[in-house]
């Protein structure tokens, strides 16, 4: 089923009922906070259920359910990051804790804000070619085996507080990679910390900290260009509930990643990814899938 576009811009999600975009809420809500892809879930949920593919628009500006998600679960983290750096500032402290990793959330974030910038007329373009399933798929069989490798080769002992510059630097390059559908942000960016020995739950923390910069950038870059191009009311009433239903979700996924990390290895999400990534390509293989 064709996407709809307004001034250039995808907004299937226009289109659906309630009922419909809640599911996907729930379901974007879910999967953006687990290194499992939210864009591919996006797709292949509407592609299954034959329902029009809500757009790139859609799972853009759901980044804000992940935003409001992240810094609820994360507050003591974030409040002592804002607060404690701007102090630490003030004393002219730069090795205090909450400077550096402040200085490494805006480091970690220049690589995909210049990034997003020049592939947004691609990224945001109606029936985008980086939206296909079977680019997807194999996004998804290439984070499987990265993330699988992380989990055979490297020592899972570090932590935030002895995060580095150069680690920022490693993550900030690597959340690049989730500008291509079915990479995923927290995917990219929980793999580059492994790589670099963080404990999982670390790992995970890292992630979620410096990636809220490029969240919030992301879900208003897009809410701009949503105004922008005049959609109906109806449409952004749509939008909101999807966000409001998301958030909820994506709250409970990071409070269960957090204690899946503590106890248990990232095994079943590289299983997950690597069948979902061959159930893709031999759907659109076979015709199942378009």
């Amino acid at each position: 089923m064709p996407s709809a576009c307004t001034n250039g811009l995808d907004i299937g999600f226009a289109s659906l009922s309630y009922l419909q975009i809640g599911i996907l809420g729930v379901v974007q809500g879910i999967t953006e906070l687990l290194p499992i892809s939210s864009t591919a879930h996006m797709r292949v949920v509407p592609a299954v259920l034959g329902w029009r593919d809500p757009g790139s628009a859609f799972s853009a500006a759901m980044q804000l359910a992940a935003l409001a998600a992240v810094v609820s679960y994360f507050w003591r983290d974030v409040r002592e990051v804002a607060f404690g750096s701007v102090a630490a500032l003030r004393r002219r402290d730069y090795q205090h804790q909450s400077f550096r990793l402040a200085v490494a959330i805006v480091l970690a974030t220049i690589p995909i804000g210049i990034a997003g910038l020049l592939l947004a007329p691609v990224l945001n373009a109606c029936d985008s070619p980086l939206r296909g399933l079977n680019v997807i798929g194999v996004s998804c069989l290439v984070m499987a085996m990265l993330l699988a490798i992380s989990e055979l080769s490297c020592k899972h002992l570090r932590t935030v507080g002895d995060m580095r510059l150069r680690d920022a630097l490693i993550v900030g390059l690597a959340q690049v990679g989730a500008l291509i559908p079915g990479v995923s942000r927290s995917g990219s960016t929980l793999t580059a910390a492994l790589f670099i020995n963080f404990k999982r739950e670390e790992a995970a923390r890292f992630s979620f900290l410096l990636g809220l910069p490029a969240i919030a950038l992301a879900g208003l870059k897009e809410l701009v260009a949503l105004l922008h191009a005049h959609i109906p009311a109806e449409a952004w009433t749509i939008l909101l509930f999807g966000i409001a239903v998301a958030s909820v979700s994506a709250f409970v996924a990071i409070w269960g990643l957090m204690r899946f990390l503590e106890r248990f290895s990232a095994w079943p999400f590289v299983v997950y990814r690597a069948a979902l990534g061959i159930f893709l390509l031999v759907g659109v293989y076979v015709g199942m899938l378009h």
